[in-house]
């Protein structure tokens, strides 16, 4: 079976950044093949969305989505018709200003969100609200937006998700 773990950063990170590259080998340990999107070039999320839906993903058997940030919007906004195994969304940029969505249609499964307590650029209620509207697992952390002081915490996490996906 090819299974991929696709990563989605963020607004202003790159993708191969920190969080990415440590969290790329807890999907390798999975049997994960790896990958990450460059969305640098453009700040419109509904360009990163379509460019992740014209990513050609029909080689594989399974699919799970990383997004970071906008990267979690993005990620959340494609998984309707990506139909991914699973999502990990690190402090998903859910109902901001500026972004055209704001109502999901995520799998009905597999969905986690890990989102700090500290978090000024996208409040942890917002993480609450979607958690809460769709039964999904939600772990607040004592960390700000990047999360990387929890990083160790993060992959745990990580790793339990790919563990138990159904």
């Amino acid at each position: 079976m090819k299974k991929l773990a696709l990563f989605n950063h963020g607004k202003d990170s790159e993708p191969w950044g920190r969080k990415t590259l440590i969290l790329a080998e807890v999907a390798k340990r999975h049997g994960y093949q790896v990958d990450s999107l460059d969305y640098r070039h453009t700040l419109d999320p509904q360009k990163r969305v379509e460019m992740l839906l014209a990513t050609d993903l029909s080689s594989f058997d399974e699919v799970v989505l990383i997004g970071s940030s906008m990267g979690g919007y993005v990620a959340t906004v494609a998984a309707p018709m990506i139909q991914p195994k699973g999502l990990f969304l690190m402090a998903p940029a859910f109902y901001l200003p500026d972004y055209p969505q704001t109502e999901f249609n995520p799998p009905a499964t597999n969905t986690i969100i890990v989102q700090g307590w500290q978090d000024v650029v996208v409040p942890p209620e917002n993480a609450w609200r979607f958690s809460r509207q769709h039964q999904c697992r939600l772990k607040l952390l004592d960390a700000d937006h990047n999360l990387l002081s929890v990083l160790d915490e993060v992959c745990d996490d990580f790793d339990w998700f790919l563990t138990h996906l159904c």
